[in-house]
């Protein structure tokens, strides 16, 4: 394709170079180019891709570069063509909707934000519209899907731009009604969805999260980032019963929008909820008829993803039966993920890292465990410190017995991390340990465990690695927990 169209609705500075030169692959990394290439020199929070220009060039073989507004042309590399922009993201975001063919256009697009439940919630909807019988696709933070097809493992809520494109076009390719997108709030800052055509959006919910330098400076800016991804769309669902949710009906004109909530207040409700420590039945409330829903997942929290679900499903035609069969059955890589294993303890995985989603997972299966709830559990480094004695108070109240441990350490010192959570969780109770060694701390609680007991692993989630001084070393719970038990058995450990 020529550099010149895919350049179309791009508001461009400067040029150097020809501008009829073809282009084959875009991207802002200079090692996943190859010859043709377009290359994004972006100046990130960590490194500055103008540095990495001649490599792009000399080593990949790319042909065309876009800079940003303050780049010296005179430093420009001989028969390669330059384009200066005001804004390199969005035009990133921009150029991969032209490269790729405009696929939005193709297909409706669902977009998914909030604190808590948007990974959980995205299964949901695609479990529903896959019962309607919808082929759908879904790009979120455990993985790309096409129907069970799993295309690739992500990294990151949101994949950059050029990335969605590329998925989005393969999703048309492969005849595809509907994509789910789930959008964090860094995606709206950082133009990774620009360009996009959504038909409809769910918000979840908002909550205290992701104030830092890197991210949002205070609550309100990081509420107006969520909020942008509602003005893209022509059909809203979210709650009521959040603070800041509940202003979305005023400050969203003529848009149409349904709410939902466990509060009267809200148009699709639920009412006699009966969680255990696996699954949730209720009755759904909605246009004045009632009937029973069961999700596969536990919690009151998960009732509310159902119902945001439930909200989104409708509008392309998704009836009860499709909402009875879609999450009866849903199961979410590292949410709430029950652990099975030879010895029948109790063990779930979770991804809970906040203070409020920390105590959600352990109100709700404490009600419902005969024995005891044992936590293992740390923070990640690097990330808003305040919350860690919140969240040890909360560990320390809830839980019967707590294991703090390393979770992703990245910069930090794992011991540091775990001595400020301290300080919260001693203020609760005396029934902890520290065990650094994340395998240890399992095995710990393992050991400790009988069958009427629950172990509640929250942190990590779906993801397959502790990350520590920008290194990701792999690492399973699923397979740790595997084989502690198979050793257990092996050594005839005493069981229970």
């Amino acid at each position: 394709m020529k550099l010149k169209d895919i350049l179309k609705d791009v508001e461009v500075l400067e040029t150097k170079g020809d501008l009829e030169v073809d282009i084959t692959n875009l991207g802002s990394d200079s090692r996943n180019l190859s010859y043709g290439g377009l290359f994004f020199a972006i100046k990130g929070f960590t490194l500055d891709g103008t540095k990495f220009i001649e490599t792009a060039v000399k080593d990949r073989g790319a042909v065309a570069v876009v800079v940003e507004s303050d780049f010296d042309m005179s430093t420009c590399l001989s028969d390669v063509t330059y384009v200066k922009v005001e804004n390199i993201r969005r035009t990133l975001a921009l150029t991969a909707k032209n490269f790729y063919g405009n696929p939005s256009e193709k297909l409706k697009v669902i977009g998914v934000t909030g604190t808590k439940g948007k990974t959980t919630s995205t299964f949901m909807i695609k479990s529903i519209l896959e019962k309607h019988g919808y082929k759908v696709g879904l790009i979120g933070s455990i993985a790309v899907y096409i129907g069970d097809e799993e295309l690739e493992i992500t990294d990151r809520t949101t994949p950059e731009s050029f990335v969605i494109y590329k998925y989005l076009a393969k999703m048309v390719e492969e005849k595809v009604d509907i994509a789910i997108l789930e959008v964090s709030s860094q995606a709206m800052v950082l133009d990774r969805v620009t360009g996009i055509k959504f038909d409809a959006t769910l918000f979840t919910n908002l909550t205290e999260d992701h104030i830092s330098p890197k991210e949002h400076k205070d609550m309100e800016d990081y509420f107006n980032a969520k909020l942008s991804l509602m003005k893209k769309s022509p059909y809203i669902v979210t709650t009521l019963d959040n603070d800041y949710t509940a202003r979305i009906p005023k400050l969203i004109e003529n848009t149409p929008i349904v709410t939902f909530g466990l509060t009267s207040k809200n148009e699709i409700t639920a009412k006699d909820l009966k969680p255990t420590n696996s699954s949730t039945t209720f009755t759904l409330c909605d246009e004045g008829k009632e009937s029973e829903i069961t999700v596969s997942i536990p919690g009151d929290y998960m009732v509310m993803n159902a119902l945001g679900a439930i909200g989104i499903t409708k509008h392309f035609g998704a009836e009860v039966k499709d909402f009875q069969n879609g999450l009866k059955d849903v199961k979410v890589f590292g949410r709430s993920e029950m652990v099975p294993n030879k010895l029948g303890l109790t063990i779930m995985i979770d991804y809970a890292h906040t203070p409020s989603s920390l105590e959600s997972i352990l109100s709700t299966v404490k009600p419902y465990t005969k024995g005891r709830v044992i936590c293992v559990w740390g923070v990640g480094g690097d990330r808003d410190a305040k919350k860690r004695p919140i969240m040890g108070e909360i560990s320390g109240r809830l839980a019967d017995y707590t294991v703090l441990t390393s979770d992703q350490v990245r910069t930090e010192e794992p011991i540091k991390i775990l001595r400020e959570i301290e300080v919260g969780l001693k203020t609760a109770t005396n029934q902890y340990s520290i065990i650094l060694n994340r395998t240890e701390a399992i095995r710990f609680a393992i050991n400790m465990a009988n069958e009427d007991d629950i172990i509640v692993i929250p942190g990590l989630g779906n993801d397959l690695y502790i990350e520590k001084d920008h290194v990701k070393h792999p690492y399973n719970e699923r397979t740790v927990i595997h084989d502690i038990i198979e050793e257990k058995i092996k050594n005839k450990d005493q069981i229970f």
